[in-house]
């Protein structure tokens, strides 16, 4: 009384095992060769890591060179505020030009007018560059 259909079975066979379409590539059977280059071709591929372990040195190296750089024109901007002296031609980062007058702690008093005698208080920070002195002078 207990009779398998033969169709039943198939389908049970065929679920197992996966759908059997027309031109489909057959499964491989389990434990053969083409599962151990399936799992690497689905890896990282040959070169992979290489390429990881270059490209954060070289974002480690520019990390570094902008720290170094940084450094530096922080550096050469405090020797400049600290060069300044009385009687100096310096241009401000507001593009006024003058003649320091008087220098305090965190202030410059700059003669930008020589006929009305006119001066202006800059932070020292204001300051952009000291322009060189004429030999003529």
């Amino acid at each position: 009384m207990n009779t398998v259909n033969p169709l039943a079975s198939t389908l049970l066979a065929q679920a197992q095992q996966g759908p059997s379409l027309p031109g489909a590539p057959a499964a491989p059977a389990a434990g053969t060769a083409t599962d151990a280059a399936g799992a690497a071709a689905q890896g990282a591929p040959a070169g992979g890591g290489s390429f990881m372990v270059m490209l954060i040195v070289l974002m480690g190296a520019m990390i570094l060179f902008s720290f170094v750089s940084a450094r530096r024109e922080k550096k050469k901007r405090e020797q400049l505020l600290g060069n300044i002296k009385k009687h100096d031609k310096v241009l401000t980062v507001g593009g006024i030009m003058g003649s320091v007058v008087e220098l305090k702690d965190d202030s410059v008093v700059l003669k930008v007018d020589e006929t009305s005698n006119t001066r202006i208080t800059f932070a020292k920070s204001a300051i952009s560059q000291v322009m060189p002195q004429d030999s003529a002078a």
